[in-house]
């Protein structure tokens, strides 16, 4: 036999078990599809109403300006044949297809979308398609503005959802992998597929991040502490300190309880955590339960009372101060100010000064999130949460992948499934992916009473049975927003610390996103800041005055601290006061597992 005769005998005799293996883990992926557990249709998109206002503000349009409509339709034709014929040119002189203007998308960046016809036409015709649709989108003049905001944003998913980069026949990156692999990177993108759906239930749901790839308080959560105290909610840490003497005044983070507090202490280069504690501050970060059903009847009262106030309380017993500082990240950030304006009502001084990071109190205007917060949804919510005592993290991950569908969803998918690429060692993604519940009653209070009824900035929503408002934080404030944040846009943050009560507030906007735009150390030098020492008036008349600096606002966030944290007097070590040490850093509810 020839080298070549030995060379087909080996490709064929791959493609033969690849074709196997495909056989066995197809059985099993019906096996995994088929155990997935029901649960509340609406929850897997709005309601057939969003449809039905669309396509009425469409034909509505059609009436009233026709013309608008045909001139519309006859550049989409007349556009459509031009590609045509320029693919079909191209295709008979063996010729790239003549360039054509088009927005840069990393989506088409193979150099074949641009060089063959075939794909170059697929590739225009998806792009004139999905501006046909923004068009007529932006023609609808009768939608009212949150429908308008629906409307558009699953229309967007529809859009993104059918591009051709998502399907194996019409994506050159795969189809060359699968090509040069002989398959098999077709078998193991099924692999990963199947690994997937068993994984979750059922349920779809890409791996992010290599879950093998950390551990936390290995390899990632690391910075030295020690857990002095701890009930059903929360474990409260202590951080060791690194300087002979520290900041009288304790400082205490409450992290959001939808995700795991590590997101602040990753590596050591970007330990925000870790950074506080070398700026010379007594540091408590509280990590909080993730709940199972036994928790269902949890309302916001309980956290307020056994989770920020017990915290609270207990990081004043550890280091013998009266008072205490205050951070509340994202929904903990909401909380906060709801405990503050308690507080205030209740004459308690407890707290200094608090620092809100990427925190939404007023929600009148909800941003990109919003789209998931009409009723269609929430009562879907409500119902399933009803049934399982809890709002999995199952279902708030997949709603916030879809405010960024390709870089959460298409992009993984077609990297893991298509290609079949092992999930990257991303420790952010990790963490992205290590999610937490929220208990079925506290959720439901936050979704109906701050979230759909905008309670805290009408006064309505109730503490302890007792009204509290905006205007009633008065407490020295700083707050840290960030300009592309997809979860709490930063205007909607802007207007909430605008109406509170305190005389003494910092406003920063960072560059980036939820979680990039907080975590990011001086030493990467990356991303800018907003400042504006001008009263707050609008969000835009802020911006347009603020001064941009370069760098981390980290430095400049630890010195508004500083000067509201008192003297320097000797570092304390965890379990030197009447809280004595459980358990080292990061404690157990961090890793534990809730029951099913």
């Amino acid at each position: 036999m020839t080298t070549e005769d030995n060379d087909a005998a080996a490709k064929l005799t791959r493609l033969t078990d690849n074709l196997s293996r495909i056989e066995a883990l197809s059985a099993r992926l019906v096996q995994a599809i088929a155990s997935r557990k029901p649960h509340d249709a609406a929850l897997d998109g709005p309601s057939q109403e969003v449809y039905m206002k669309a396509a009425s503000a469409y034909l509505a349009g059609m009436m009233q300006n026709p013309a608008k409509i045909v001139e519309s339709q006859v550049s989409y034709w007349s556009k459509t044949l031009k590609y045509y014929v320029e693919a079909q040119q191209a295709m008979l002189k063996g010729e790239p297809p003549p360039a054509a203007p088009a927005p840069k998308d990393r989506r088409f960046a193979n150099p074949i979308w641009d060089t063959n016809p075939a794909f170059n036409y697929l590739k225009q015709q998806y792009l004139l398609n999905a501006e046909l649709v923004q068009n007529a989108l932006g023609d609808m003049d009768s939608l009212e503005s949150d429908d308008r905001k629906r409307v558009e944003f699953f229309t967007r998913q529809i859009v993104d959802m059918l591009s051709p980069t998502n399907f194996l026949g019409t994506n050159p990156d795969a189809l060359e992998k699968a090509v040069a692999t002989d398959g098999e990177s077709l078998v193991q993108g099924l692999e990963n597929l199947v690994r997937d759906i068993e994984m979750n239930n059922g349920n779809p749901g890409v791996t992010l991040a290599d879950p093998q790839a950390f551990t936390v308080g290995v390899n990632i959560a690391t910075t030295p502490g020690s857990v002095v105290f701890r009930n059903h909610l929360f474990e409260l840490i202590q951080y060791t300190p690194v300087t002979a003497t520290t900041y009288k005044t304790p400082l205490l983070i409450f992290p959001p309880w939808i995700n795991k507090f590590y997101v602040m202490d990753m590596k050591p280069t970007n330990s925000l955590i870790r950074w506080i504690v070398e700026q010379g501050f007594t540091l408590f970060v509280v990590s909080w339960v993730n709940p199972d059903g036994s928790y269902a009847d949890t309302t916001m009262d309980d956290y307020i009372r056994e989770g920020f106030l017990t915290a609270m309380a207990e990081t004043r017993r550890a280091t013998g101060e009266d008072k205490i500082n205050c951070v509340g990240y994202c929904i903990a950030g909401t909380t906060l100010g709801l405990t503050l304006a308690h507080l205030k009502k209740a004459g308690d001084p407890t707290v200094n000064c608090a620092t809100f990071f990427t925190t939404l109190t007023d929600f009148s205007d909800s941003g990109e999130v919003g789209v998931f917060l009409a009723n269609d949804f929430v009562d879907g919510i409500e119902r399933q949460s009803k049934s399982d005592g809890i709002l999995s993290k199952a279902f708030m991950s997949r709603t916030f992948s879809f405010l960024r569908s390709n870089d959460l969803i298409y992009q993984p998918a077609i990297k893991s499934y298509m290609m079949g690429e092992p999930p990257p060692a991303f420790d952010l993604l990790f963490w992205n992916g290590d999610g937490t519940n929220l208990p079925a009653k506290m959720a439901m209070e936050y979704l109906r009473g701050l979230c759909q009824d905008d309670g805290f900035a009408q006064g309505t929503f109730k503490v302890f049975g007792n009204p509290v408002r905006l205007s009633d934080v008065s407490v020295p404030l700083c707050a840290i927003a960030c300009e592309t944040d997809h979860i709490a846009h930063w205007k909607g943050s802007f207007n909430g610390i605008k109406h509170m009560g305190s005389k003494d507030k910092t406003f920063i906007l960072s560059q980036s996103g939820h979680i990039a735009g907080i975590i990011n150390p001086p030493s990467k030098g990356k991303y800018g800041h907003y400042t504006n020492d001008a009263p707050m008036a609008t969000p835009e008349e802020w911006l347009e005055g603020a001064t941009f600096n370069a760098g981390s606002w980290w430095p400049r966030w630890g010195a508004w601290l500083a000067k509201r944290s008192g003297p320097q007097v000797p570092a304390r070590e965890p379990g030197s006061g009447p809280l004595p040490v459980l358990c080292p850093a990061p404690g157990t509810y961090v890793t534990a597992v809730p029951a099913t």
